[in-house]
This record gives structure tokens, sequence and C-alpha cells, in this order.
């Protein structure tokens, strides 16, 4: 069984990324995981991206799809994976079907931009613990402060309205391409793809999500 899920920031697909992993038994792969860890091991493929990344330059897709075929070979991949925020740009996704590695689901999780927009603003984090509240949906006891050591908390930079909406529209404009891609693999291959509302609660969403996969 292998899956792509898709989401903007802040759309809940951490939340539901674990619990198809947790449900399905499956690895979860992102390009950040798997960049990291193929640095870590010093593979020949790590160190080319170590390379780019130290020169402050972005991973070129050719170099990512290499990684995630390296990746996807391995042993825990054997009975399926699932991709989190992985192809993001229509090429990473041709260049995936092209190498063969092919997908069963595809579930794109979508939610109005100012839904988004309030969801990530209202979070507040205790920076010494990582303990995050939010203030509408788990509000500290006390305003500003975190509930076990009193102290201070904050607003993360990429958590404030104005930074949001830049990453959203960053987003949409890499990713509007991709979900019609999908859209019309689904209607030619055996591909099957799934929008699902992301302002659903998190027990229905999961619930509309093992549905759809079985």
């Amino acid at each position: 069984m292998k899956i792509i899920l898709l989401g903007a920031p802040g759309v809940g697909k951490g939340t539901q990324a674990q619990f198809i992993c947790e449900r399905y038994a499956l690895p979860q792969i992102s390009t950040g995981d798997m960049l990291r860890a193929a640095i870590a091991a010093q593979t020949t493929l790590g160190q080319q991206a170590q390379s780019y990344m130290n020169a402050g330059q972005l991973v070129p897709d050719p170099l990512i799809i290499s990684l995630v075929a390296e990746r996807v070979a391995q042993a825990d991949c054997r009975d399926g994976f699932l991709f989190d925020g992985f192809p993001r740009t229509l090429t990473q996704a041709q260049s995936l079907d092209e190498q063969d590695i092919l997908v069963d689901y595809v579930v794109e999780i979508v939610a109005p931009d100012e839904v988004i927009i309030k969801r990530i603003s209202g979070r507040r984090v205790h920076l010494a613990s990582g303990r995050v509240y939010h203030l509408q949906h788990c509000p500290p006891q006390r305003s500003g402060k975190d509930d076990t050591t009193g102290e201070d908390l904050v607003q993360r930079a990429d958590d404030k309205p104005e930074v949001v909406t830049r990453r959203l529209q960053a987003y949409h404009k890499q990713t509007a391409p991709l979900s019609d891609y999908y859209r019309r693999r689904a209607q030619t291959t055996q591909l099957l793809y799934k929008e699902v509302d992301g302002t659903l609660d998190i027990a229905t969403l999961q619930r509309v999500i093992a549905e759809f996969i079985g």
C-alpha cells in the first residue's frame, strides 16, 4: 500500500499521517527526514545533497528523486509507505512515475486559507519545553503563560498571519498543478485520489480516510 498525503501547512496533515502509518503499519517518508537519514548515513547521494545544502542551495529534483528511489528500496518499504508532503511539485510527481515509483492512493486534505491562518496564528509555544498551546482549542490556564513553569509563551515567527499567508500562497502556486495531475491520473490509471475536508474534527477525518483506503 503506497500512499501520498498532500495538504497545506496547518491543515492537519501531520496528525493524519501519524494515524495512517499506525493503522496500516507503514513507514512515513518526508523529504526532510529522508535527507537527514542519507546525510547521517554518509551515502553517496547523502553526501551530494549535503554539498548543495552547505552551499545554501536547494537540493535539485533529480537528486531528490534518486534519494526517494534509494529510500523506498529499503526493507521497511517492502509492503508500502506514506509520502508525507512529497512530491511538492509537478516535476517531482512526473519524475516519480518515470522512475516507476507508483502509488495506490493520493489523499489531499484541504481547508480554506482563512481557517488555516486562524489555526496557525493561534498557536503559542513554550520554547524551553516545546509545549504548544492554542488560543481557542487548547488555551493555557493563564493567558500568555506556560501551565507548568509559568514562563512566557511566544508566537513563532512562522505562525504570524502575514507569514502564514505567504506560505499558503507559495503552496498553492506549487501544488495546484499537482492536484490536477493526480486527478487526471486517477481517471486513466488504477490510482485512487480523494480530496478530504480538513475542517472536519480529527476523528471524523480519520474515519473518512480509513473508509477510502480500506
